[in-house]
């Protein structure tokens, strides 16, 4: 009788888990992605500007000095 119960319970525990993954694991999936989704469209929105407004977005690029790229080194190619 524990030899069948125990089959019982090993076939009830494996066909809930294969429903779950047939049927609850999408939905989850495609929740996950909805959402996901949202956040990203949120986060890259370009703001509706009214009309007449101004707004510039440009940074100039920040030259590099000479004196900071470091020392140079002068080399000659041997020829044997």
């Amino acid at each position: 009788m524990q030899l069948l119960r125990t089959i019982l319970i090993i076939l009830l525990v494996y066909y809930g888990v294969k429903l779950f993954a047939r049927y609850i694991v999408p939905l989850l999936a495609k929740y996950f992605i909805r959402k996901a989704h949202k956040n990203y469209q949120k986060q890259y929105k370009k703001p509706e500007r009214k009309e007449g407004e101004i707004n510039i977005d440009y940074t100039p690029d920040k030259k590099q000095s000479l004196n900071d790229v470091g020392e140079y080194v002068d080399y000659e190619d041997l020829n044997e």
